[in-house]
């Protein structure tokens, strides 16, 4: 019978007469005068099995073992495999990069990322996917308890909806298209069908000129977007409750991930009483914060306003969630719904800020086909250019909006880690495209 490391203290607690299999990685080989404590890695965790003789075994074999699980207290999991024999099913070669059962805050990103096959073993690293793993989980079941269906749409499009100058153009048999920037447009689409409420969880691009320690040119975006709403309040009605589950599904099963990062598990009552606060109103808090501390004024909410405003709200009200909402129209796009006319009218949009860093950003759309003709000048845009876009609204497409939560950024933020590339599995950057 095969066991897995978890598996090892109750095998040995039920007393099995009969030897029992493990599998796994030669994760640490320590010679104690005659006995030789291996301790094993596999997807479960680490198990100390104990040997006797010999064994020539460079870190980092995968091995198959057989043996007789006893309990010992002083052992990994309070119990042990006795060996009765072993297999070498692939030997490792005898120098590392780095040692995977070492330190791992000793390694530099780059060498992780340049070894990214050896490093993905670290068990302290492969946490970082865990946690990954439930809040992907944790997103879709929710939406699907809330009646959103789940969409998959294409990655190549024609043309941008947010313009044309953060897009990858590829080559497309006798012309060019480009890698979507978001799903935005079918995701409307859809909303207009009548599916009302969709989702998808799928890779988005941006070519963005970035090296900061909060960007990535190709991502994991969370998108949502449902139909028959009033404004964006109702979008973040509907997020409180999507991150309140996330984040009691991340303390219910990934409690000791965060602890590997020196983290405590997010509360779900963070993303309930997490505070709404317009766009001016947090531009206020982020300036007497910048003043307090002997910063320099902020003229919009930039990094340095998201860091001061999450910092408040931690302080003040508890949660360092914030949602921030009615931001001016020049800072969003033209198919923002508007709250009111003129430079100085406000939208139906919001970004949600969760530990120092947007992680959300979202609002109403405008769904009137007229609306949005006339509104396109004013952004520098030509209807031509936007006709598959225009198309979708007129037909009758009822009011709508969505928002998307970035991946890698709310696993960032949960984890506390330095820069949001740790938390891709095989990060893209403007000098990364291996492994």
């Amino acid at each position: 019978m095969r066991i897995l490391a978890k598996d090892l203290a109750a095998a040995a607690a039920g007393g099995a007469a009969a030897p029992v299999e493990m599998c796994g990685w030669v994760h640490r080989l320590r010679d104690m005068g005659g006995l030789r404590f291996l301790i094993l890695r596999d997807r479960s965790g680490l198990a100390q099995l104990v040997l006797e003789g010999e064994a020539d075994l460079p870190l980092e074999s995968a091995v198959r073992v057989t043996g007789t699980p006893c309990l010992n207290e002083k052992a990994p999991g309070g119990a042990e495999l006795r060996v009765s024999g072993i297999e070498c099913l692939s030997r490792a070669a005898g120098e590392l990069p780095f040692q995977v059962n070492g330190d791992i805050a000793k390694v530099g990103l780059e060498a992780i990322l340049d070894q990214r096959a050896l490093s993905l073993r670290s068990p302290k690293i492969r946490s970082i996917f865990r946690v990954q793993a439930t809040i992907i989980e944790a997103f879709a079941a929710y939406l699907r308890s809330e009646d959103f269906t789940e969409i998959k749409t294409s990655k190549l499009v024609a043309s941008g909806t947010e313009g044309g100058t953060e897009l990858f153009r590829v080559e497309y048999f006798d012309r060019f298209v480009y890698l979507a920037q978001s799903p935005q447009l079918y995701k409307q689409i859809m909303v207009a069908s009548g599916l009302e409420r969709v989702f998808e969880i799928a890779p988005a691009y941006r070519a963005e000129k970035h090296d900061t320690p909060r960007h990535l040119n190709e991502y994991v975006s969370l998108d949502v977007e449902m139909g028959f709403i009033d404004s964006e309040e109702d979008l973040i009605a509907l997020e409180r409750g999507l991150l309140a589950h996330i984040f009691e599904a991340v303390a219910s099963r990934n409690e000791a991930d965060c602890a590997v990062w020196n983290q405590a598990a997010p509360r779900p009552e963070e993303a309930e009483k997490a505070p709404l606060i317009p766009y001016a109103e947090a531009l206020e808090i982020a300036n007497a914060e910048a003043k307090k501390a002997g910063g320099a004024r902020i003229f919009d909410i930039n990094p340095e306003a998201e860091r001061r405003v999450c910092e408040w709200a931690g302080r003040e009200r508890g949660s360092a969630l914030v949602f921030v909402n009615e931001f001016p129209r020049r800072y969003r796009p033209f198919y923002t719904y508007p709250k009111g006319e003129g430079p100085g009218a406000s939208t139906m949009s919001f970004d949600a800020l969760y530990r120092g860093l947007e992680i959300t950003t979202g609002g109403r759309r405008q769904h009137d086909y007229e609306a949005l003709r006339a509104v396109l000048p004013r952004f520098g845009l030509r209807e031509e250019s936007l006709a598959g876009y225009l198309a979708v609204f007129k037909y009758g497409a009822p009011p709508h909006g969505g928002f998307a939560i970035g991946l890698e950024r709310l696993t960032q933020k949960i984890l506390g880690l330095a820069n949001v590339k740790e938390a891709s599995l095989f990060p893209r950057d403007r000098k990364r495209t291996e492994p």
